[in-house]
C-alpha cells in the first residue's frame, strides 16, 4: 500500500471498530442485547409473517448456521422467537418473532437509531453519507455475489438490497 491506501485504511478500520463499540456498548447497555441478536430481530420483523428459514436467516446475517442456530436459542429461552420445522422440508427449519419480540425490539430500536444517528449520520454531511453508501455498495458487489439485505428474494430491491 502507498501511504495514501494506508492512510484510508487504517482510518476506515479506527472508524468502524469506533463505531461498532458504541452501537455494541449502547445495545448492552440500555436493551441486554448483543447487536447480533438485535439484527436477528429485525430481520425477522421485516420478513413477511416475521418469518425466515434458519439457513436464509444465517446467509443474510453473515454468519454461520451454528452461529445462528445457537443465537436463535437464546431468542427463544426469552420468548423473543420461536422456531418451527419447515413444512415443505423435513430438514429445513423456521425462526419467526413472536409477539413479545417484536414488542422488545420496538422497545430497543430507539435508542439503537439515536446511537446510530449520532455517531454516522450526525457526524457525515449528506455528501459524505451517498459517498459512504456508495463505497459500501461498491464493496459488498465485490465480496458478495447477493445483497444481504433485505433478507427475502424481493423483486424491486437493487443490486445493493434496498427497495
Amino acid at each position: 500500500m502507498n501511504e495514501e491506501e494506508r492512510h484510508v485504511w487504517r482510518s476506515f478500520l479506527t472508524a468502524t471498530r469506533l463505531f461498532f463499540d458504541q452501537v455494541e456498548r449502547q445495545l448492552q447497555q440500555d436493551s441486554g442485547l448483543p447487536h447480533a441478536y438485535y439484527e436477528i430481530l429485525v430481520r425477522l420483523s421485516e420478513a413477511p409473517d416475521h418469518t425466515l428459514r434458519m439457513s436464509q436467516l444465517a446467509s443474510t446475517s453473515l454468519s454461520s448456521r451454528s452461529r445462528i442456530s445457537h443465537a436463535v436459542a437464546r431468542l427463544e429461552e426469552s420468548g423473543w422467537v420461536r422456531r418451527r420445522p419447515a413444512p415443505d422440508d423435513r430438514r429445513g427449519a423456521l425462526a419467526q418473532l413472536t409477539n413479545a419480540g417484536l414488542e422488545y425490539l420496538a422497545s430497543a430500536a430507539p435508542g439503537h437509531v439515536e446511537t446510530v444517528r449520532c455517531y454516522l449520520f450526525d457526524a457525515l454531511t449528506p455528501q459524505q453519507q451517498a459517498a459512504l453508501r456508495e463505497a459500501a455498495d461498491a464493496m459488498v458487489a465485490k465480496m458478495s455475489d447477493k445483497p444481504v439485505w433485505p433478507a427475502v428474494d424481493d423483486p424491486t430491491a437493487d443490486a445493493g438490497g434496498r427497495r
